[in-house]
């Protein structure tokens, strides 16, 4: 099952990027090796006791504002309402009840979701308990007294929004469908390639609207097997301001990755691989999905006899943290290659889900370090004693080491790279784990 997905919105300046950042702690660093995803820093993993959740950070909220900046604010954390499981509605104790906060309010009360009345700043809560009181007459319950800077009354604050967490209800055999998720740029056709594929197989299973997520699923059968595409396409409206319209597309692409066992990035082959591309792929990195690269429009692009080649070099050297993925030169428009998009998600499922027996594992890691001895610090040595595969979905494996800190990263993507020679991995991230063990004497 995925993660729930929890939205903090509120007025702007009442305090949402520093609860966000509290609450992502250091754990906002699990991305910060993919190049550019953090930098908006709109979402992150958070851990609270037994419980995994997605965090979505949104600007603003002024209800009636006609400033075009913050409309887009607004719209921005309609979408992220849309989106999540839970919402976390954070005002501001020092500024007091606003208008505004009623407004709020009352767009989230229309959105049928959970609502944890959180009221920020709460430095002393023996001086400013009465002042929260006066959040009650909102009238969405129990207001949450806190300090994001100072860290108080987070615990009983989680402790409520993970209360409405949705069981794991799936039905079993829901589950056993794979999953494909189609993220990327407004316009690059996501709607129109999941179309095109329900349409040439003319049996559309059905289309099921997500009930807490903005996107559509759609189940499509091809030779004898269901495959359900969630379509994360469409804004509301034209936007003209660019940085939010990455946002929006962010915040779409997180809660259909989640979902998914593979994604499918569109990119546009007459705009060329961008940084927003990358931000999207990044998440779909970060969270070990399998991943296919579809280059649409590939009909619209003068070509010569080492186009695709360059064009492949550029994709790799972009999103230089994914070299596994595969890429596919694809036209919606005309069909060109779409038949072969099943073939490749039946692969990478496959490989997502592929285990290697421990014996083999350690006879290929045994090879590689003959060839190439591991490093070494100050006359010490990288001894590697075992590795075995922990889990799939990714394929995750733990070494055993005698010093963590003489296991180089350069090291462990060499190891990688003589697994993958053997077994492939096509379309998906290995993940590996490094574990200190006392050297047996």
């Amino acid at each position: 099952m995925s993660k729930p997905i929890v939205a903090i919105v509120g007025r702007p300046n009442v305090g949402k990027s520093t609860l966000f950042n509290t609450l992502a702690g250091e754990r906002i660093s699990i991305v910060k090796d993919t190049p550019g995803v953090t930098r908006d820093r709109i979402y992150a993993d958070v851990t609270w006791l037994n419980y995994n959740f997605t965090l979505i950070d949104t600007g603003g909220i002024e209800p009636d504002s006609s400033d075009v900046i913050l409309s887009q604010m607004r719209e921005q954390a309609q979408i992220a309402i849309d989106t999540a499981d839970v919402i976390m509605f954070l005002t501001d104790v020092h500024q007091g009840l606003q208008d505004s906060d009623a407004k709020v309010a009352d767009m989230l009360r229309r959105s049928h979701k959970p609502v944890v009345l959180v009221v920020n700043k709460v430095d002393n809560f023996e001086k400013y308990m009465p002042d929260v009181y006066e959040f009650y007459n909102l009238g969405i319950g129990e207001p949450f007294a806190v300090s994001a800077t100072d860290r108080l009354g987070l615990g009983d604050m989680l402790d409520e929004v993970t209360k409405y967490f949705p069981e794991p209800t799936e039905d079993l055999e829901e589950d056993e469908k794979p999953k494909i998720a189609v993220v990327g740029k407004p316009n690059v056709g996501k709607s129109s390639l999941i179309n095109k594929l329900a349409k040439e197989d003319r049996v559309i299973v059905s289309d099921i609207a997500g009930t807490t997520r903005d996107a559509i699923d759609t189940d499509i059968r091809y030779n004898g097997r269901e495959y359900t595409f969630i379509d994360t396409a469409g804004l509301r409206r034209k936007n003209k301001i660019k940085e939010d319209i990455e946002r929006y597309s962010i915040i779409r692409a997180v809660a259909a990755v989640e979902r998914a066992d593979v994604v499918i990035i569109m990119i546009d082959a007459t705009e060329g691989v961008t940084e927003q591309d990358a931000k999207i792929a990044g998440i779909a990195h970060d969270r070990g999905k399998g991943i296919i690269i579809a280059v649409n429009k590939w009909d619209a692009v003068e070509k010569d006899n080492n186009s695709v080649k360059e064009y492949t070099q550029d994709i790799r050297d972009v999103l230089s943290f994914m070299p596994y993925a595969e890429i596919l030169f694809i036209s919606v428009q005309t069909g060109q290659r779409l038949g072969k998009i099943f073939e490749l998600i039946d692969v990478v499922i496959e490989n997502n889900s592929m285990r290697v027996a421990t014996g083999v594992l350690n006879e290929i890691v045994a090879e590689a370090v003959a060839m190439q001895q591991p490093p070494t610090d100050k006359g010490k040595r990288l001894k590697i004693y075992y590795i075995t595969q922990a889990a799939v979905k990714p394929p995750t494996f733990v070494i055993f080491v005698n010093d963590k800190e003489l296991m180089h990263f350069s090291y462990t993507r060499y190891l990688e790279n003589r697994i993958r020679d053997t077994f492939g991995f096509r379309g998906t991230a290995l993940k590996f784990i490094i574990r200190e063990r006392k050297e047996e004497k």
